[in-house]
């Protein structure tokens, strides 16, 4: 039953060949005996999880059931959820109970799913390996001496490891999809705007963005028609008339142009990885589509300027956690600045400390038109880069990370290195358009490879049959870890 597509499970439930209370007690006996070794989850509550099954139940009863009705969905720690301890993979908020729900919790909420439990992340979204976390590392189901890629590396493992159905995301610079390129499973960016931030904890808020993940782009689609809505509350909600994601699954891809950055395999992207990426276009051009070379000549500034505005973003909104209203507070201090900067320099871990010098560094007097300023003219420019290749084709593919899943511990004394993992999902959310990874097979190290789908502004249900129409062609979605 764990190795149960989403689609499948809400059918088995509205159909009743099982219950809700059933199904979430079958992965919470699957959490307990496998997070032990992967870390996947921060927090699990059982008792809150099996009511909220219960309630689902009695909905399903009603005959009022809908898609992701009793369906077990596990969050990532950075949406807060009423009643729930919501800690952002930090020590800073590890006594933090959230006092009310996210938009994209109350989504779920009034869906009728059951929140299965919070995931282990890198420390405030900051991070691409999930080692940052105050909660320890999370490791990959596919060989446990891999990262899971990050920041959503905990959501990442626990669907890869069958942990769940499927699970939430939040991508600022590829941390839905590199991670889910990194244990072989299917994840989606949106549209900047079409998922609202309110109550998702920010780290660059003109960047941050919830998604899904889940085994197959159906599953994904499922998701994010529970997901997308707009929300008063986040005033970069986009008001948009309700879509379905599942609308153009089935249509077939005859006549499809398929961008191929020439940026995206030059130097720097390892063989194994560009053989897959090859086999997979390969399979495209079977399914009827063409394949067109283009142009992202800023995209190799992307990560840079990526690195300029998501600290300055950060050090702004980290200044609430100051110790005085909630989250940690040094327990010995002199007066209020000595309570501020103790509580700070004991809450936060290394990377996001370096992270608010970087970003205080570039908003300051005599270098903000240097830097930050000037970032935010490329900006402009990479996004319009990307304008220009819609010209020429339907949908950008790619790679979505230069390599396999890495060591743990292989880049966590380079930042550099480790930044550059996301150098093909970066400009995506630059631009604000939505990306997706699928599984594409795997390297030379048996570990997974995803590819990238990049599609123009709220083609999500575009990307989504292309990605579709692959798994369809393929079985790397369906893959499972030996020995999980």
């Amino acid at each position: 039953m764990f190795n149960t597509s989403l689609k499948k499970l809400s059918g088995l439930l509205a159909g009743k060949e099982i219950s809700s209370v059933e199904l979430t007690q079958i992965f919470l006996k699957r959490i307990g005996e496998l997070n032990p070794s992967l870390n996947a989850f921060i927090t699990v509550d059982e008792g809150k999880s099996l009511a909220q099954a219960k309630a689902a139940d009695a909905v399903i009863a009603a005959g009022k059931a809908g898609p992701v009705t009793g369906v077990p969905i596990a969050q990532k720690d950075i949406f807060c959820a009423k009643g729930w301890r919501t800690t952002c993979g930090s020590k800073m908020l590890h006594n933090f109970i959230a006092p009310y729900d996210a938009h994209v919790i109350e989504q779920f909420n009034r869906g009728g799913a059951v929140n299965l439990g919070k995931t282990n992340m890198d420390e405030f979204a900051m991070g691409s390996s999930n080692e940052t976390s105050y909660y320890g590392k999370v490791k990959n189901p596919w060989d446990l001496n891999a990262v899971p890629g990050g920041s959503s590396g905990g959501s990442a493992a626990a669907v890869a490891a069958r942990l769940c159905p499927a699970a939430t995301g939040t991508d600022t610079g590829g941390s839905i999809r590199q991670p889910a390129a990194c244990t072989g499973i299917t994840g989606i960016k949106p549209t900047y705007g079409v998922v609202s931030r309110y109550g998702m904890i920010a780290f660059a808020s003109s960047l941050d963005q919830g998604g899904p993940m889940a085994r197959s782009a159906e599953d994904c689609a499922l998701l994010l028609n529970t997901m997308a809505g707009f929300d008063l509350r986040d005033s970069t909600s986009l008001e948009r008339e309700k879509e379905d994601y599942t609308r153009d699954l089935n249509l077939p891809l005859a006549g499809l142009k398929i961008g191929l950055p020439r940026e995206f395999f030059a130097e720097g992207l390892s063989a194994d990885v560009a053989k897959a990426i090859e086999e997979a276009l390969a399979e495209y051009r079977k399914l009827g589509a063409q394949t067109v070379e283009v142009s992202l000549p800023n995209s190799k500034l992307a990560v840079p300027v990526y690195y300029v505005l998501a600290p300055a973003e950060a050090s702004s909104n980290l200044a609430r956690f100051d110790g005085v209203r909630y989250g940690y507070r040094a327990p010995e201090y002199g007066d209020l600045v000595d309570m501020y900067q103790k509580t700070r320099a004991q809450g936060f871990g290394a990377e996001v400390k370096r992270r608010i010098m970087i970003g205080s560094y570039v908003l300051s007097a005599g270098y903000y038109d240097a830097y930050y300023l000037k970032a935010q003219k490329l900006r402009r420019l990479i996004a319009q880069d990307f304008t220009d290749a819609f010209k020429q084709c339907d949908v950008i593919m790619g790679p979505t990370a230069p390599t396999t899943a890495f060591n743990l511990g292989e880049k966590s004394d380079d930042p550099v290195s480790m930044y550059l993992s996301d150098i093909y999902t970066i400009a995506v959310n630059l631009a604000g358009l939505p990306g997706m990874s699928v599984p594409a097979g795997f390297g030379a190290n048996g570990r997974p490879v995803g590819l990238q789908i990049i599609g123009n502004y709220f083609s999500e249900a575009k990307m989504l049959n292309v990605a579709h129409q692959y798994q369809q062609a393929t079985d790397w979605h369906t893959r499972m870890p030996q020995g999980i």
